[in-house]
């Protein structure tokens, strides 16, 4: 009888079919130099893959999640650290094309100092 398939093991085969890869077998433990250290083989992005019970990231973008509904809008979590550029985004996979019309859409230039100061 075969071994049942560990959850995270499914989890990242799933992560890695979505973007038209495969899951990295040994990704962060072989130390092998001819092998990616990406939790899949995908040839260009990295994509590290984090399974776990609970990740305190959820409970916000759940708390956005109910906001948005109210709204009628796409729920989108950007994380900013003080003293870094940019900022991360968090959504949900099936709002990824959506959002990404809307940066795209936008398409501006950003100013360092916009959000800081009001405009005169």
């Amino acid at each position: 009888m075969a071994k049942p398939t560990k959850t995270w093991k499914a989890i990242e085969r799933r992560v890695a079919a979505r973007f038209g890869s495969l899951r990295q077998r040994l990704s962060g433990s072989s130390g092998r130099a001819d092998e990616t250290a990406s939790d899949t083989k995908h040839p260009k992005l990295f994509i590290e893959i984090k399974y776990r019970e609970k990740h305190a990231i959820f409970t916000l973008y759940d708390a956005t999640v109910k906001l948005a509904k109210a709204e009628g809008k796409i729920p989108l979590v950007c994380i900013a650290e003080k003293g870094k550029k940019g900022f991360l985004l968090c959504l949900h996979v099936d709002d990824l094309a959506t959002i990404n019309a809307e940066l795209v859409k936008s398409d501006t230039e950003i100013d360092a100092t916009e959000g800081f100061y009001e405009q005169e």
